[in-house]
């Protein structure tokens, strides 16, 4: 069941999301050849916490799911598309690709975000790869208005991943978010006409969030049971956003730190 979110709680919301973008945009400042990811997500987690807020990811359990998530953040390298954690850390070097998604509580209710930061300087295929997965979230937020079905949105991004060269991940999707870290509706990056249509009204609290790939849109989870790889082994990129449909147009509730493209 889709859950609407009144004024009152789109106001915590779009406090809590403003919290959680200047965090992240200090930890991407932190970003460089040979950072550690087990110290970016100490960073993060102290931010958050001095912020009265919580980490949303850390200790979080799927359905029927004993294990629990390790980190405050998912710290994704080259062709590691999502949910790797950030402990046992690992270094990062000049020419890769770090995706960096960090979810926080805060005042009672979740928000969620995610970028891709270029480490040093990377070649024009990864170039080309991140700013388009960083337009196609752009153009399904232009999707993401009162009266539009949500599968408008995973169409637009799809259409411009594909006239770049790239491909969407069919096996991830965005979602909504607030009481829970994933809420209906489900908001895929492509069409999937076996989902029910969904209106997009006023009140909805969504994480649109494209997923990437340079090559096929497979994927596969790595033996730890976490980490989403592409099949092929080639770089996937990823961007997300937390946004609140509301009386007065669509709001970015968690807006992008820059990530030096």
């Amino acid at each position: 069941m889709i859950k609407l979110k009144n004024k009152k709680e789109i106001e915590v919301l779009r406090e809590g999301g403003a919290v959680l973008s200047q965090v992240l945009g200090q930890v991407v400042n932190q970003i460089g050849p040979e950072a550690d990811t087990r110290e970016l997500d100490e960073l993060a987690e102290k931010l958050i916490r001095q912020a009265g807020g919580r980490p949303s990811f850390k200790g979080y359990q799927s359905d029927g799911d004993e294990r629990a998530f390790t980190s405050t953040m998912c710290t994704c390298i080259n062709h590691e598309v999502v949910h790797a954690p950030a402990i046992p850390g690992r270094r990062v070097h000049a020419g890769d690709i770090l995706k960096l998604d960090i979810g926080m509580w805060y005042g009672g209710l979740c928000t969620d975000m995610a970028v891709t930061v270029p480490v040093g300087g990377i070649d024009d295929k990864l170039r080309k790869l991140v700013i388009t997965t960083r337009k196609s979230l752009l153009i399904g937020l232009e999707k993401a208005i009162v009266g539009n079905w949500i599968s408008d949105i995973g169409k637009g991004v799809d259409r411009h991943v594909r006239r770049n060269g790239f491909s969407t991940v069919k096996d991830l999707v965005g979602h909504g978010v607030g009481y829970e870290v994933h809420e209906e509706p489900r908001i895929p990056n492509y069409f999937d006409p076996s989902l029910r249509p969904v209106r997009i009204q006023t009140g909805m609290v969504l994480a649109i969030e494209p997923m990437v790939n340079a090559g096929s849109d497979e994927v596969q989870l790595m033996p730890d049971e976490w980490t989403i790889v592409t099949a092929d082994g080639q770089p996937s990129a990823h961007f997300e956003v937390t946004l609140a449909i509301t009386e007065n147009g669509t709001e970015v509730l968690t807006p992008l730190p820059d990530v030096g493209l």
